[in-house]
């Protein structure tokens, strides 16, 4: 749940077999095709009025392969890499990844808005999405953290005539 910038993760037996035993029609039932229709008018919704990009990932559990050497925050790391979250024009995108096994919300940042917003604040707004999801009030808490992040990324690249265009895509990714 914190938002650093350095991995830290170590070697865990417990993770990995938690990745192994983890049976997903079990727990990702909230997850319909309306759900992620939602979320994604809702990433739209959070990208207007500024230059940034806000990108969703759901991910029901770690690789198999990776689990036992990494954690949710090294994981987010990658697919901040990997879906080039971080190839905006002023690095102002914004990664809220989900991992529905591990029980874990991570937010990576971009050094363009990082440099404005302390990782105190990326966690306290992780800490109170994953409250909520904690409650059985998942969409309403991702809605609410995505909400966030827009009014912050607002606040920092605010745009009067916002532009149609869009750096990356605001589909909700969800990778099984």
């Amino acid at each position: 749940m914190a938002q650093n910038n350095a991995p830290s993760s170590q070697a865990s037996f417990a993770r990995w077999w938690r990745q192994v035993l983890f049976v997903p029609m079990l727990h990702s039932k909230w997850l319909t095709s309306e759900t992620k229709a939602r979320l994604t008018a809702k990433v739209t919704e959070a990208e207007r009025g500024h230059r940034g990009e806000v990108f969703l990932i759901i991910e029901n559990q770690l690789p198999i392969q990776a689990a036992y050497h990494i954690d949710c925050r090294e994981r987010a790391v990658d697919l901040f890499s990997e879906y080039r979250v971080w190839d905006t024009e002023e690095n102002t995108g914004v990664l809220v990844y989900v991992n529905i096994c591990e029980h874990k919300l991570e937010i990576v940042a971009d050094r363009g808005i990082s440099a404005h917003v302390s990782p105190t604040v990326w966690c306290a707004m992780c800490e109170k999405a994953v409250a909520g999801i904690a409650n059985q009030k998942v969409e309403e808490s991702l809605s609410e953290l995505l909400d966030e992040v827009g009014q912050l990324l607002r606040q920092y690249y605010h745009l009067e005539h916002d532009p149609a265009g869009n750096e990356l895509s605001d589909a909700v990714v969800f990778l099984r």
